[in-house]
């Protein structure tokens, strides 16, 4: 399968006042086309870092200190600032997590959502607004010809979620990043917006990357995902793997502290004790080292390898590894030790 997304060591800093921060530490991975990828992971686990590096949405404080991010075998990393912007809503699109603050209370709907249109095509006034509320239509905004001229307050956080989602797929682009598009929707809404990507997917064949810190909402919609933690990838599998076994001590952490239908209700979720590291002084080896109650010496002193568990999974934990001078190796002798 061919890939449309290729991320290779890609490492990213803010520098600020207190210090060089070191958001995303040789971070790699790909996407195939039209598959759905999943990256999950705490807040400041570098995961909107990395997507808004894709887009070249960067701060002035940030910068792009190694790695290369692939498009349709294409450099992002090198394109000039005017050519990134015929890309972006073109060819890549983002779907942010509050529409509220994302679109323009004071512009109706149905002109923001056309902006695209006017931006990369050359299609008369008519030929827009007609694709545009059959864009609205496929969203399923209702009355979606009445709706064009309505501001955002006039709709439900649902519903501006669709409006978003629209803005995003008008141009039909190849990649869409949708950074925690459901966080701010109560459930029933969140599995209603979820069933509506996973439709659009199947209807336009775009890639997708999800990016969430719900393990439980990846698995309603991905088939593989990314695992980041204190800015590197722990764990990369198919969401059957990851879930079946998962091979990293945080992965284990995550999926023992969701709860479940079958959850005894009288006995308690496990929480992972601890807090994520501080990007100004991380680890020195495993970012996960001061909060796993499997560390041992090699895991402060080094950052371990990837091990390959199978070809569509890998894990960074020296716990896998043959290289570490451990007494026993929990995983291999005993499966998942939490499961």
């Amino acid at each position: 399968m061919d890939n449309l997304l290729e991320v290779k060591n890609l490492v990213i800093s803010f520098f600020t006042q207190d210090g060089e921060v070191k958001a995303v530490r040789d971070v790699s991975f790909s996407l195939a086309k039209g598959e759905v990828l999943g990256i999950v992971g705490e807040s400041g686990s570098g995961k909107s870092v990395t997507s808004m590096a894709i887009l070249g949405l960067m701060t002035p404080n940030e910068k792009i200190l190694r790695g290369e991010i692939l498009f349709s075998g294409r450099n992002l990393t090198d394109v000039k600032s005017a050519e990134l912007r015929k890309i972006r809503g073109n060819n890549i699109a983002m779907i942010f997590q509050d529409p509220m603050s994302s679109l323009n209370p004071l512009k109706p709907i149905g002109k923001q959502v056309d902006e695209a249109l006017k931006l990369h095509t050359k299609l008369s006034t008519a030929e827009i607004r007609k694709k545009t509320i059959e864009m609205l239509e496929l969203v399923k905004i209702p009355e979606a010809s009445k709706r064009y001229h309505s501001y955002p307050h006039e709709f439900s956080g649902g519903m501006r979620q669709r409006v978003m989602i629209a803005m995003a797929l008008i141009c039909n682009p190849s990649l869409v990043i949708a950074d925690e598009p459901t966080t701010a929707l109560d459930v029933t809404i969140q599995d209603q917006i979820l069933k509506l990507l996973r439709s659009l997917r199947n209807k336009t064949n775009s890639s997708i990357i999800f990016i969430s810190h719900d393990l439980a909402v990846i698995a309603s919609l991905c088939e593989r995902v990314v695992v980041m933690y204190g800015g590197m990838i722990m764990e990369e599998a198919s969401i059957t793997e990851l879930f079946e076994c998962p091979s990293h001590p945080y992965t284990i952490g995550l999926l023992n502290s969701i709860p479940s239908l079958t959850h005894d209700k009288n006995e308690r979720l496990i929480p992972i004790p601890g807090s994520p590291p501080d990007m100004l002084k991380p680890p020195e080896g495993c970012s996960f080292v001061p909060r796993c109650t499997h560390a041992r010496a090699i895991c402060r002193m080094k950052i371990p390898p990837y091990t390959e568990i199978s070809e569509t999974h890998k894990s960074m934990c020296w716990l896998l590894s043959d290289d570490a001078p451990v007494s026993g190796n929990i995983f291999k002798e005993k499966g998942n030790p939490d499961a």
